[in-house]
């Protein structure tokens, strides 16, 4: 037997330890009782099975690696101890040469972990203290933190919460040494999404974030100010009818039960926010990187942004004086970390603002045709339905065969039904909702849709049935349909009406084919169909979208625009975060490459026909925009007709002395696509091949957006434009010059709604609607004469083209 040979990778890029399969080979062996020497130095002390190391044993390598424990057919397996030249040191379990199990692993830097172990890599509960005396105690996969763990700082800090891939993601309590506390959602290692930050003088902030910075609406509750509900507080800032329930995403933040903190230590305005950055790998994380990965809040402080382009924090000694009134509090609002908006609130005043809300969100959930009836548990049990029948459907349709779309995949035999008992079946797991009956419409049309779209199925199906499970949000529209939002956000689930479900089986011979020969279209993009029965006969029908919005980037202001003016506006008051505003709440015109609103045209003009060849009317253009940090903004300007230097002004605005549009602006920095250097993974919202732009030579192009990275461009998604606002006289104080605000922004967009047919129904509405309002007003008239209208508004208020 030669040499058995472990192999030791202490910097492999997982930052795991990794050893390889030990392997037994027979040659030139001399022999001894209980001890075989061998050629290369070895040698093996124990006992044997034949000649086969078998039981106990020590076996040492010529370069000074010795293991000692049990043996098994020629291979190490059962309990033992390896010991390496470098110091490094395991006891505990191992099977077929692996480690494998739990053990104790001591490396040569003197960081020790002891836990479960698969193949040689941390897997399962396990605890590390690493050579910096920093400690985390929680789950691995892989190698690295993912799952549920406390991470302990050297420095006092500590993280209690959800990990993935060795970052911080999910939700999580952040507690500072200096006494102040974070209990929120995170996302690669950053605080992203709504939390509450509490101080150790205990104000708190209650409000949202991006990538770490404070971004969107809050309320700031200075030290000794009352202290509302959980509820309250988040109707106040208008997240019961947003994007993503903030209720459901932070659940566990339990506001009601916590106590108000003292002051522990002197507040210094250079603190560092210890551990809010990536952490990268799990093998070390250091003290330097969890000191310097981001500012500590304050309740006294906030982001100012300096002439020179960086930030600083100052004290606001206004707000500290403020802070003795108990009854104060701040409705802010933040774009990226720079506070953009202060409103000075009696706490009183905006309690009354949270029970007239919630007043409102109770009237509007019981005119509600869908919510009204499926609420609480209802909802949920609806969910569970929704994931079994997906993933029933999807494991059942998967193993056929590829093959092209025939006429009879469309026809009304083209269904899979399947009825769910509670207690399981011989075809169907038992559930702990409630007895169902699924339908799958079509099953073989979708499949080859999502096969367009370059959907696995299988992480279609993670997507919408794993066990993170999907999150319930309002319809921002009239139909009161009921919305799920998978838990990565690429797939929308809505309810429809027996009419919907119709018109979409009826137009879905031609809107395959549509998407087919246009890879580019800005439709609404179906990935299933599905109908529930519940006991009592009742029906809820089902369609899966890809979500529009699903994107890195912070969606600012979200906008459906139809080309109607009758009552396409919002109330004022019930404006929220999330809220999705009208046509005539719209005062931007947004700027774009000559070449991408060339191809943005092209394709709205394409899809119009076709909805109008299908008698659709009443869809819109769903837009979303993300604007740049404040540092990135153009700020105000002149038009650039009344400059002194017309060509060199023009130049600066991004225009030639002909007019037309040169990209980039110096907010956004358009590139010449690079597939290496951006993800191209195919997505649901993703759209046919990078666009190309003029001002780079008709080349295909990305998208640097400062502060995020490199993003792909295509059509509808991650479209870099400028959106200009002309001042009122009242804001720019000025009745000579007329000053615009140009901003810097990426948009997303695509056209819904797309399942309202022109029927009889709808032509008695538009002959009674005509009689007392103008007919070019109204949302309902004929198809030919919607389709023009839309795409005459798009193309002259929203994207006009630079004169």
């Amino acid at each position: 037997m030669t040499r058995l040979k472990i192999l030791f990778d202490e910097d492999s890029e997982a930052g795991s330890e990794r050893l390889g399969p030990v392997s037994c080979i027979y040659s030139e062996i001399v022999e001894s009782l209980n001890e075989k020497a061998f050629s290369n130095g070895d040698v093996y002390v124990g006992d044997f099975k034949e000649i086969i190391p078998h039981g106990k044993g020590k076996y040492t390598w010529s370069d000074g690696t010795v293991y000692e424990g049990d043996w098994e057919a020629g291979k190490l397996t059962g309990k033992g101890l390896l010991l390496w030249p470098s110091g490094s040191k395991y006891c505990g379990d191992i099977s077929g040469g692996y480690l494998h199990g739990f053990g104790a692993f001591t490396a040569s830097d003197g960081s020790i972990y002891e836990g479960q172990w698969r193949m040689n890599i941390r897997h399962g509960f396990g605890r590390k203290k690493y050579s910096n005396s920093d400690v985390y105690e929680g789950e691995w996969k892989e190698g690295v933190h993912e799952g549920k763990g406390v991470y302990y700082w050297n420095n006092g800090n500590k993280y209690t919460g959800n990990w993935k891939c060795g970052k911080m993601h999910g939700r999580g309590v952040m507690d500072w040494v200096n006494g102040d506390q974070y209990n929120g959602c995170w996302f690669n290692g950053h605080r992203h999404g709504s939390g509450i930050y509490q101080y150790a003088d205990g104000g708190y902030y209650f409000g949202t974030w991006t990538r770490g910075l404070k971004d969107g609406k809050g309320v700031f509750y200075p030290a000794g100010s009352n202290r509302p509900s959980l509820k309250k507080c988040c109707l106040s800032l208008g997240y019961d009818n947003g994007h993503k329930s903030v209720l459901s995403q932070c659940s566990s933040l339990h506001l009601e039960g916590r106590v108000v903190k003292k002051p522990r230590v002197n507040r210094s305005l250079s603190e560092k926010l210890s551990g809010s950055g990536s952490l990268k790998g799990s093998r070390r994380i250091s003290r330097k990187s969890a000191d310097n990965s981001g500012f500590s809040d304050s309740g006294r402080e906030f982001v100012r942004h300096n002439s020179s382009g960086t930030f600083s924090l100052d004290s606001d000694a206004d707000q500290s004086v403020a802070q003795e009134n108990t009854a104060v509090v701040y409705e802010r609002e933040y774009m990226q970390g720079v506070m953009i908006k202060e409103r000075i609130r009696d706490y009183t005043e905006l309690s009354r603002k949270a029970e007239k809300q919630t007043k409102s969100v109770v009237k509007g959930t019981q005119k509600s045709s869908c919510v009204g009836i499926f609420k609480g548990e209802s909802s949920y049990h609806l969910m569970l339905n929704l994931q079994l029948g997906i993933r029933y459907t999807v494991g059942k349709i998967t193993p056929v065969p590829k093959r092209d779309v025939r006429a009879a995949d469309f026809s009304d035999r083209a269904r899979i039904t399947m009825f769910f008992p509670r207690r399981g079946s011989q075809f169907t797991p038992p559930h702990k909702s409630i007895d169902f009956y699924w339908k799958d419409y079509c099953p073989m049309v979708f499949r080859h849709l999502r096969e367009l779209f370059k959907l696995d199925a299988a992480e279609y199906m993670m997507s919408i049935c794993g066990d993170d499970g999907l999150t319930e949000i309002s319809s921002p529209g009239k139909s009161g349909s009921l919305f799920y939002l998978s838990h990565d956000d690429k797939f929308v689930i809505k309810t429809l009406k027996k009419s919907e479900l119709k018109v979409l089986l009826k137009m879905l011979p031609k809107y395959h084919n549509h998407v087919k020969e246009h890879e580019n279209t800005l439709i609404t993009k179906f990935f299933g169909l599905h109908r529930i029965t519940l006991p009592g006969r009742r029906k809820v029908r089902f369609v899966v979208m890809g979500n529009m919005f699903c994107t890195e980037l912070r969606i600012h202001r979200r906008y459906d625009l139809k080309g109607s003016t009758h009552g396409r506006f919002t109330d004022k008051d019930k404006i929220r975060e999330n809220t999705t505003l009208k046509d005539l709440d719209l005062t931007y015109e947004f700027l774009m490459d000559k070449s991408l609103r060339k191809f943005l045209f092209h394709q709205i003009n394409v899809d119009c026909a076709f909805l109008k060849s299908q008698q659709i009317i009443d869809y819109s253009l769903l837009l979303g925009l993300h604007f740049r940090a404040p540092e990135q903004l153009n700020g105000l300007v002149e038009p650039p007709n009344m400059m002194p230097n017309m060509e060199s002004s023009l130049a600066g605005q991004g225009v030639t002395p002909d007019g037309e549009v040169l990209f980039p602006s110096k907010g956004l920095v358009l590139l010449a696509h690079e597939p290496s250097s951006v993800n191209t993974e195919p997505g649901p919202h993703i759209r046919g091949r990078a666009l190309r732009a003029f001002s780079l030579g008709d080349k295909e192009v990305d998208v640097l957006v400062p502060g995020t990275g490199r993003l792909r461009v295509q059509l509808g998604v991650n479209m870099p434009a400028q959106a200009t606002r002309k001042l009122s006289r009242d804001e720019s104080d000025s009745a000579e010059v007329e000053l615009f605000e140009v901003y810097d922004v990426v948009l997303y967009m695509g056209i819904i709604d797309i399942l309202q047919e022109y029927n009889a129904k709808k032509k008695a509405e538009h002959a009674c609607k005509s009689v007392k309002l103008d007919p070019m007003s109204i949302s309902v008239v004929e198809p030919e004469l919607y389709a023009k209208r839309f795409t005459d508004f798009l193309g002259q208020k929203v994207f006009p083209e630079r004169p």
